[in-house]
This record gives C-alpha cells, sequence and structure tokens, in this order.
C-alpha cells in the first residue's frame, strides 16, 4: 500500500474493515443481506416482486444451510455461487424434459399470509433498470450483478457462471454489455428484499379459491338481517356503529375537490406559526376538478398500476377528512399535487397529455412538527437527474450551492410566480466510491434572518445541513464549516431514503498526527429523522488536507451506528478509532473521543492506555483492538458501533 496521501482508503479505515477482500475471509452469514440482494437481482422479474423477496431469502438461507462444506477462506464464494445456481434454476421452464429442480417452486418459507413483501421504490432511474433486468435472460442478469455489485472482472464472471451451470458464459457477457444503467443502482433500496414495504393482499381474491358461493351465502344472510332488525337495533337511528361496509360521511367528502382546504395568500403574514399549514394554494390547475378528483381518488384507492412509495415509518392511508391544497400545477411533462394533511405531506403526479392511469405516482412523507426552516420546500419534481422544488411564501430569495466548492458563491436559482424553482442538478449519489464524487449540489434560502443550506436524499422534503455542537446546531456558515463539509457531503448517500429531517455535522476533536505529519479532524454526522427512530450515526476521520491534494478527499467513515442516542442532544458523547498509516509506512492506532472521556483504553491485537481523550499506539497493518473510556463521570463507555 502507498504511503498515505488521501482520505479513504489509506488515510484511515476502521477496524472492522481490513485489506485482501473482507468478504473472502469473513463468515457468509455476515452478508447475508448482500446474498439476499444477488438472489433478487438475479431472480426472474415475472415472479414478481413479493414472490422474489421470499424465494431470494429462501434460496439464502439454503444455501447457507450447505455453505459449511466450503473450504476455509472460500465459503462466502462457494455460497454465493449456490445462490446464483439456485436462482438460475428457478427460471427455467416447468415443463420441459428434465426432472424439476426444487428452486422451480414456490418456496416453502417463509411465508407470510395475507400480505404483500416488496422493497422500497426510488426513482425512475431504479424504474429503468427494473424494466432493463425484466428483458434479458437470467445469466444476463447475474453477469451484470457480479460485475457491478461484486465487482469481479469479465474472465471471474466466466468462470462463476460456468460453475453455475450457465451453457454460454461469453453470450451472456455480450448481453449484459447492452445494460447501460450505472452499477451503484444495483445497490439502491429498490433491490434490497431486507427493507421491506407491506401491503394487505386482496381480501376477496384470497377467499375465491373455494369460497366464493359461501361467502355469497353469508352476504345474503347479513343483509336480510339488517332488514329485519327493528330501529333500535345494529343500524337504527340510535345505533352506536354503521352496518358493515357503510360509508363514512367525513371520508366521502374528503375526496371531493371541492371541499378541499385551501388556504389564501398572506395569512402566512399574520399567524402565529409557519409551517405547511399556512402555506396558500398556488398552481395554475387548482381550479381543475378532474385532476384533483383523480389525485384524491388514488390517494384513497391506489390502483394496482399506480406507482406508491412512503418515507419510513409514514402511513400511507387515505386521508381522514378533507386536507389542504398546497399545489396543483405542471412542472416539466408532469401534471402535480401536493396536499397536506397535518401529519403528511402527498404527492400525486401524472404524465401530461397522456392517459392519467399510465405513468402516475404517489408519494407519501412524514411532516408532522414542521417548523419554519423545515417547512421551506417542497419536491415537485424529480426527473433525470434534475429536480425543481416548491418554496414556501416567506423564501425571499433561492440559490445553488456546490458543498465540495466551499469557495464559490451561491449561484441565484429562478422562481416562477407560484414559487417553483428552475430544475437544479441533483446530488451525486450514484458513485460508488465517496473519492468519485465530483459535486454535490444543494438548495440555498435566505428567508431574511439566515441562509439555510437543503439538500436531497430522495424524499419530499429537503434535508437541512447543520453544523455545531449536538445541543446547540446552526446553520453552514463561515468557510471553515463549508470546509468541513466540503468533506462530509459525499458520505451522505449512506443516510438516503430513511425519512431524514436534519444533519448535523461538528468536529469533537482535533488530533496531532504521528511523525509530524499535521493535525486530522474527527467529525461526528447525524442524520435525525421526522419519526425520531431510525437515526444514523457516522463518526468520521479526516487527515490534513495537504495530504490528500490540497483541498481534502472525502472524510473516512471509522465508525456508524443506527438508532443510537450517541452524538445526539441525549448522549453528546462520541468515541471511534482508524488504522493509520504515516508517508513512512509505519501502522498507527488512532482514536479520539468527545470531551466527556477523560482516559482512552486499546485491547486485543494493540494494548496501551492515554489519559485524555487522544490515543495514538503503534499497530501492524490488520490489527483489530478493541476501544473503550472512562467517562469524566466515573462510568465507561465503548467505541460507536
Amino acid at each position: 500500500m502507498p504511503p498515505l496521501r488521501a482520505v479513504p482508503p489509506s488515510a484511515g479505515r476502521p477496524f472492522a474493515e481490513q485489506a485482501g477482500g473482507e468478504r473472502a475471509d469473513a463468515a457468509p452469514a455476515e452478508h447475508y443481506a448482500r446474498l439476499v440482494r444477488i438472489a433478487y437481482l438475479v431472480l426472474a422479474p415475472s415472479l414478481g416482486r413479493n414472490r422474489r423477496v421470499l424465494s431470494a431469502h429462501w434460496l439464502t438461507q439454503r444455501a447457507l444451510a450447505g455453505g459449511r462444506r466450503a473450504e476455509p477462506g472460500r465459503a462466502y464464494a462457494y455460497v454465493r455461487l449456490r445462490v446464483l445456481r439456485t436462482a438460475l434454476e428457478s427460471g427455467l421452464p416447468l415443463f420441459r424434459p428434465a426432472r424439476p429442480r426444487r428452486a422451480q417452486f414456490p418456496p416453502l418459507v417463509p411465508q407470510v399470509w395475507g400480505l404483500r413483501l416488496f422493497p422500497h421504490s426510488c426513482g425512475a432511474d431504479e424504474l429503468a433498470l427494473e424494466q432493463a433486468l425484466a428483458g434479458v435472460s437470467g445469466p444476463c442478469r447475474a453477469a451484470h450483478v457480479l460485475r457491478g455489485l461484486e465487482g469481479l472482472d469479465d474472465a471471474e464472471v466466466c468462470r462463476v457462471l460456468e460453475s453455475a451451470g450457465v451453457a454460454d458464459p461469453r453470450a451472456a457477457l455480450l448481453e449484459a454489455d447492452a445494460l447501460t444503467a450505472p452499477h451503484a443502482l444495483l445497490a439502491s433500496p429498490e433491490f434490497d428484499p431486507c427493507s421491506l414495504q407491506v401491503r394487505p393482499t386482496d381480501p376477496v381474491g384470497r377467499r375465491r379459491r373455494g369460497r366464493t358461493l359461501l361467502a355469497g351465502a353469508g352476504a345474503l344472510l347479513v343483509c336480510g338481517t339488517l332488514l329485519l332488525i327493528p330501529g333500535d337495533g345494529l343500524g337504527g337511528p340510535r345505533a352506536a356503529s354503521a352496518p358493515l361496509y357503510a360509508r363514512h360521511e367525513t371520508a366521502q367528502k374528503a375526496l371531493e375537490p371541492a371541499a378541499l382546504r385551501r388556504v389564501p395568500d398572506g395569512l402566512w403574514r399574520s399567524s402565529t406559526r409557519r409551517d405547511f399549514t399556512v402555506w396558500p394554494t398556488r398552481g395554475d390547475r387548482t381550479g381543475d376538478s378532474g385532476l384533483l378528483g383523480r389525485a384524491l381518488a388514488a390517494w384513497a384507492r391506489p390502483g394496482p398500476a399506480m406507482v406508491t412509495s412512503a418515507t419510513p415509518g409514514t402511513p400511507d392511508g387515505p386521508p381522514m377528512g378533507p386536507p389542504q391544497l398546497l399545489y396543483a400545477g405542471e412542472a416539466g411533462v408532469a401534471a402535480v399535487v401536493l396536499f397536506h394533511d397535518g401529519l403528511r405531506v402527498v404527492r400525486y403526479a401524472e404524465p401530461r397529455n397522456a392517459d392519467p392511469s399510465w405513468g402516475a405516482a404517489l408519494d407519501f412523507a412524514r411532516v408532522d412538527g414542521a417548523d419554519e426552516v423545515a417547512a421551506s420546500a417542497l419536491v415537485v419534481q424529480r426527473r433525470a437527474g434534475r429536480i425543481r422544488y416548491l418554496t414556501a411564501p416567506w423564501v425571499r430569495e433561492a440559490g445553488v450551492r456546490d458543498l465540495l466548492a466551499p469557495r464559490a458563491a451561491a449561484v441565484p436559482l429562478a422562481r416562477d410566480r407560484h414559487g417553483v424553482t428552475d430544475p437544479l442538478t441533483g446530488p451525486e449519489t450514484e458513485a460508488e466510491d465517496p473519492a468519485d464524487c465530483r459535486s454535490w449540489q444543494v438548495l440555498e434560502l435566505r428567508d431574511g434572518t439566515a441562509a439555510h443550506l437543503m439538500t436531497d436524499l430522495g424524499e419530499l422534503t429537503p434535508v437541512r445541513l447543520t453544523s455545531g455542537v449536538p445541543s446547540a446546531p446552526h446553520d453552514v456558515s463561515g468557510r471553515a464549516e463549508r470546509e468541513s463539509w466540503a468533506r462530509t457531503a459525499c458520505l451522505l448517500p449512506a443516510v438516503r431514503s430513511n425519512g431524514v429531517r436534519s444533519v448535523n455535522s461538528w468536529p469533537y476533536a482535533r488530533q496531532p498526527l504521528p511523525e509530524g505529519a499535521g493535525d486530522a479532524l474527527w467529525f461526528c454526522t447525524r442524520a435525525d429523522t421526522w419519526r425520531g427512530t431510525g437515526s444514523r450515526v457516522l463518526a468520521q476521520f479526516q487527515a490534513p488536507a495537504e495530504l490528500s491534494g490540497g483541498t481534502g478527499a472525502p472524510g473516512a467513515v471509522a465508525a456508524r451506528s443506527e438508532d443510537s442516542p450517541d452524538c445526539g442532544i441525549r448522549r453528546p458523547r462520541v468515541l471511534a478509532g482508524v488504522l493509520w498509516r504515516s508517508d513512512g509506512g509505519r501502522w498507527y492506532v488512532l482514536a479520539a473521543g468527545s470531551r466527556q472521556f477523560a482516559s482512552l483504553t486499546a485491547t486485543g491485537g494493540v494494548r496501551g492506555r492515554a489519559n485524555g481523550r487522544l490515543l495514538a499506539l503503534p499497530a501492524g497493518e490488520g490489527d483489530r483492538p478493541r476501544l473503550d473510556g472512562l467517562l469524566t463521570d466515573g462510568s465507561r463507555a465503548g467505541a460507536l458501533h
């Protein structure tokens, strides 16, 4: 490995990631999610998303059960081969002159009754890749996955495909060459069968097998009984509940365009609150009852052709009453309607000049508890890497700033009379390696008191970026904070599509590097969600900028955690460590804790102790020490994990 010149991979490496190919030496079960993703991508899309999810888990569990026969050091490759072979076998025609394979039949386990499971829907690029994979052969899908997700060269792909029973691996590679979608899309939540959405199946459809006559007779019996019951009985004028399947008046009124709540212009100026409830109704099609009626009907009863998505923790049920109409108008090639019901923002989009029943989409996002800044913008359209926002009425100026160019000024962004911005380029979230990230465009909004930086992370609400200690985060301002965010921005895909409300990044320690290599900074980056749970925390190590080309490469992720109170207002402490190699070729364990730590200790592969909250010990490549520390209150705490 050459001497340290840039952050990652050389500048800092988390202890859990060892050189030499971590998957080759780790137990296959540690990579269960990756193996399930491979099976899901290779399985024929014609099976349907629910069947593919269940089959992917079943095939992977079968492969892991047989992986004990693998040679040491080859366990992952052996299990991956079994997953590929059975996933390809499942796509073979059942009625063919050969003995049927078990993988061709529905999975025995897991079984989920009355529910459909499918991964989270993402953007148009993921949908295009899904359609492209549906039009190619199973060996072609396998070749594309081995190339893009596993990073194998063509010779190794051919060897693996041949071992999996593919008759002509070269033909599969040639077919895969026609798939032009970026390999980074394979790692998208669209193809993650371990992070799922749940929908009920059709109850009527479940009963049609042998029970249609019985259900009809039961319905007639119930209806006849209700007609004979006196007025004081079930369903009578003084009954506490209506008859089964009765239509509730409020629920029916919520579907009427004329009943939509419309807020007049200027109400926000005199209101005691500034959030989505005081947004005025805007757009050129607010009087289009046809468009509004289709949007409300789709919200209440989304059909099978409707593409729906919801941020984690967001209910996607019908409105509880007439919602507030925020916007109805045209954005690019789509007609868009935005609603707010107090808990959620809902976006309905349908193609212009085309059949509205084809290509319509419905998106849900939680916005309860939104303040003035969080309610400053909504995504109106996201298409081909370009984004249009609808800004709040109190936003005076809008601009675009590249986080990776901290010294450049913001570029003004034009808005129409309704507050819809011109399209701006979205962040580069497709780079497989943060070091390949070259630009990160964010929205800068000014409301007369401050400038707020907002970034797109794949959801309806842009995410607010802040700096400062957890007890007092503030908007990013000043050269030093912009330069630290320039080295943090390309790590944001790690928190994408998680219902994130805000991301705060703050330096918790400065550490002199061994051998006089300058000072490194330790940052803690915390992404908090709208739902309050599922927060994600990254501890990052930023080597001096002069060691990474002068401007500073992305920080190295030293540790990460999910749903942890660390680095937050409830528990602001954080401790993390990395392996670092000097220009002289010597390895060190570096660790730093926040101000709550009085001393640090390393055990395991490297042993040592340091008073204070900084630690630097000589080490060897591949060492994996365990870190903990003594807090100023006398208790002990471990590293972030």
